[in-house]
């Protein structure tokens, strides 16, 4: 902002201009270099920013010739607002292109640019889009080794807070109850910055080789969950009565963690020690058995922790400044996706929404036109008005529409940013009027010094409330409008700046609303699917990495999606306004506390299991039973909020997996053993939170028996029709009450042999076909492979069954697949792969028996 400012200036003294107009201009230059244009190569950067001049001018011109024509000027503008959000769906560049029209007619229609001067502007705009670029280049140039190093030193940064919260919160005589707060922040923002930096390093450039890459996930993972574990463990303290010298410790050893610079993160490692010993001061001391005994083990579990953090971050530094000085892609696939370099929200889940509702005749047109049909019909209204209003200004009431459509995706959403504009605008006017008033019309660098500190740290606010952006631009703006407007008229120009882009929000919420409407409860169902979907994802990886030790499967990376999907729940739920306790309206925040609780579960659970094991067969198969019970019950719990009918139950195997841990705890003690018995645990906790959550969804929550499961109330009824069936026809049939056969059921698809429940006399015919309504499900494994990825291919697997309606999905790891729940009968498998066109085979899955899973590899 300061070049742009500072060459407009000097450009429209050199081509004697208004000192204003170049500085609009070159000032545009820099504002959409810094809010639009992010890339990580410099010839990508040069590439838009040398761009943006060029359709800016155009319609500086066009804005010029058109300026007697008020309704042509007024439908250009609407025209403009329209294409833009079109325009956002083809990527950066179009979507650059459109806001750079949109722009450049507001800036020719409010400065009242002539004709004759928009060659002048465009060489203004295309000198300071050159000296913008120059700055970026010399100060911000992209280099990915440096990139790394500040995601580095932000995620220290978070683990300082985390480590500093904590020593508050062992101080006897601090507020209790503000500093467990104060922790639940610190790790609120240490997961976001963590998954923000996680989707960061899925970029190219950012180290040498993928097996790097996938280290500094891995290790930043475990830095973050040791963190989390501290923090835990601290607010399990305070509500203990902790020994003097116990606390003490802890104290030291969480300033050390804080205070540890980046490059002595080992150093943690005897404050750890020093935790330990007074640790087992106080379990060995005189009052062992008294109440103070009970911080011994959190006591323990901080010490642990820090050793785990020493490892996990001095790897993760080591690995960052060992990275090559030179770029080099790597073929990585991204383990969360981000939206402006922050975790993603609502915007997956409305797009998925959208797509399963337009896929066919001419709804398939209604993803492109509906964002710039809510933009035009909302700028047509909005602009009569405004234009009543003050022909001058009513380009503000657009704006109000711009800013309401971009970012925002439900009507919740919208109001909150109305909110945030409005509280923004009246605080900033008023900061903005008292620095006027302080500083007078006639100091200019002090009021650009205003202007540029405004932006700067409204910039830096909008990553925390929006209101604190617009506080920051309404300050900068009111210096800007001083130039003009006396001071008695700035009370009511600021008022009617406040008018316009609250009806210009208000009418485009509202457009939004009726023009193709989605619900927000059936966004937010989406979004919880899309959850659903993540842990079945992990559960899934976590059997194929236990039944196949050389698996391609990331634990880790599966758990980090997790959290994503916990990031775009939180980020629908949220009430616009928080009401107390006990009103209505709470069910939504039971639930993303349950869904909370189960994600760090599943981080856990992720860290613990990743190693290779060698089960007997016999607890081999439980443990398949288990995965095989909590999948089908995960896919019953995704036809529930997809369908909004609770059809099947929840079958909790919880009690399965302790039987499977005491069974277990009697091997042989060691570290791999008592990770086993960790990632049980974990399970088993994984599996009680999803329960709580499927019987707020309408489930019916049941525990499995070892023996087998029926997986719905259609199949139990049909099973008691053909047993009640066989023994009418008893009496008169004694050679087919003789016969016999075991019926087989799984409670959701699996890899490991349906569990026999009981024999039932069944008639020839029955006893003939697998049928009989009972649930026989097959897992199909395989691998896909191609001549030009040796190392395996990645991609999706979708399972379409004889009547073309898809029964089963799953991902391709590395050339591996598994996709579970497929009954008996004809079946279409179709890879898709970024690499390669779309590919089917047909599949023929056979009756139910041998192991339940069959082999199928596929070469494209």
């Amino acid at each position: 902002m300061v070049t742009s400012l500072a060459v407009g200036y000097a450009m429209a003294g050199a081509l004697d201009i208004p000192a204003m107009i170049g500085m609009m201009i070159g000032g545009m230059m820099g504002l959409m270099s810094a809010f639009a244009v992010a890339e990580n190569t410099w010839q990508r950067l040069t590439r838009a920013i040398l761009w943006m001049p060029f359709p800016y001018a155009a319609v500086l011109w066009l804005a010029a010739e058109l300026h007697d024509d008020r309704r042509l000027e007024i439908g250009l503008m609407v025209g403009a607002l329209a294409l833009t959000f079109f325009l956002a769906r083809f990527g950066q560049m179009y979507l650059l292109t459109g806001m750079m029209l949109f722009n450049g007619l507001m800036v020719g229609m409010m400065a009242n640019i002539p004709a004759g001067m928009s060659g002048k502007a465009l060489l203004v705009a295309l000198v300071s889009a050159a000296a913008v670029l120059g700055t970026r280049l010399l100060l911000c140039f992209p280099m990915p080794r440096e990139d790394l190093l500040r995601t580095q030193r932000a995620f220290v940064v978070e683990a300082r807070r985390v480590a500093d919260a904590a020593v508050e919160a062992l101080d006897p005589d601090a507020d209790q109850e503000r500093a467990v707060r104060r922790m639940t922040r610190a790790l609120r923002r240490l997961n976001v910055t963590t998954v923000t930096i996680d989707g960061r390093l899925a970029q190219p450039e950012v180290a040498a080789d993928p097996d790097m890459a996938e280290l500094l996930h891995r290790h930043l993972f475990d830095a973050e969950l040791a963190l989390r574990g501290i923090g835990r463990a601290v607010q399990d303290l305070t509500g203990l009565a902790v020994p003097s010298h116990l606390r003490e410790a802890l104290v030291v050893g969480l300033v050390v963690a804080r205070d540890t610079p980046l490059g002595s993160a080992q150093g943690l490692r005897p404050a750890a020690e020093i935790i330990r010993q007074q640790a087992d001061a106080a379990l060995n001391g005189s009052d062992a058995g008294s109440r103070r005994a009970e911080a011994v083990e959190p006591a323990y579990r901080v010490a642990q922790l820090l050793d785990s953090l020493a490892g996990s971050l001095s790897h993760w530094l080591a690995l960052g400044w060992s990275s090559p000085q030179s770029p080099a892609k790597v073929p990585f696939q991204p383990t969360v996706a981000l939206e402006r370099d922050r975790p993603a929200g609502s915007a997956a889940a409305t797009r998925r929404v959208l797509a399963a509702g337009t896929e066919t005749s001419w709804r398939r047109a209604v993803p492109f036109v509906r964002a710039p049909l809510h933009a035009g019909v909302a700028a047509a209204i909005v602009c009569p008005i405004t234009d009543a209003i003050d022909p001058q200004r009513f380009y503000w009431g657009l704006v109000g529409v711009m800013i309401t459509l971009f970012g925002t995706n439900t009507t919740h959403e919208r109001l909150r940013k109305f909110g945030h504009r409005m509280t923004g605008t009246v605080i900033g006017a008023v900061i903005g009027i008292a620095l006027l008033h302080l500083v007078g019309h006639g100091h200019v660098y002090v009021m650009l010094t205003i202007i540029v500190a405004g932006i700067t740290l409204g910039a830096w606010g909008m990553q925390r409330a929006y209101a604190l952006w617009v506080v920051g631009l309404v300050v900068a703006l009111v210096q800007l409008y001083g130039l003009t407007t006396p001071d008695a008229g700035m009370d009511h120009l600021l008022g009617e700046r406040l008018l316009d882009n609250g009806l210009g929000i208000l009418i485009a919420t509202l457009c939004a609303a009726v023009i193709f409407p989605l619900s927000g409860r059936r966004i937010t169902r989406e979004a919880e699917r899309g959850y659903v979907s993540a842990v079945d994802d992990l559960v899934s990886q976590l059997a194929l990495r236990w039944e196949d030790p050389d698996a391609p499967v990331r634990l880790r990376g599966a758990a980090r999606a997790l959290d994503s999907a916990l990031f775009q729940v939180v980020s629908l739920v949220r009430p616009l306004v928080r009401m107390p306790l006990g009103v209505r309206g709470r069910d939504a925040d039971n639930r993303t506390a349950l869904l909370t609780t189960a994600t760090g579960h599943a981080r856990a659970l992720a860290a613990a299991a990743d190693i290779d094991i060698d089960l007997a067969p016999r607890q081999a198969e439980r443990f398949t039973r288990i995965t095989t019970v909590l999948t089908g019950s995960l896919r019953a719990l995704d036809h529930a909020l997809a369908t909004g009918e609770p059809e099947e139950a929840w079958q909790r195997v919880s009690p399965l997996v302790r039987e499977l841990k005491a069974e277990l705890d009697t091997a042989p003690s060691g570290p791999r053993a008592e990770r086993v018995r960790t990632a049980l645990r974990e399970l088993a906790a994984l599996d009680d939170s999803l329960a709580g959550y499927a019987e707020r969804c309408g489930l019916t929550v049941r525990s499995a028996s070892p023996q087998g499961i029926v997986s719905s109330p259609m199949e139990r009824r049909t099973r008691a029709l053909v047993a009640e069936w066989g023994t009418r026809r008893a009496p008169r049939n004694a050679a087919a009450s003789e016969r016999s056969a075991t019926v087989t059921a799984t409670a959701g698809p699996g890899t490991g042999p349906a569990s026999p429940e009981r024999v039932l006399p069944v008639p020839p015919p029955i006893s003939a076909t697998p049928s009989g309504g009972v649930a026989v499900t097959v897992a199909v494994a395989g691998s896909i492979r191609c001549g030009r990825h040796p190392a395996g291919c990645s991609g999706w697997i979708t399972v379409i069954n004889g009547r073309g309606k898809r029964v089963a999905a799953g991902s391709v790891q590395s050339g591996r697949y598994r996709v579970d729940g497929l009954r008996p009968g004809p079946h279409t498998l179709i890879v898709s792969a970024s690499a390669h066109a779309p590919h089917a085979e047909l599949l023929s899955v056979p009756s139910a028996g041998g192991t339940g899973r069959i082999d199928h590899d596929m070469r494209l």
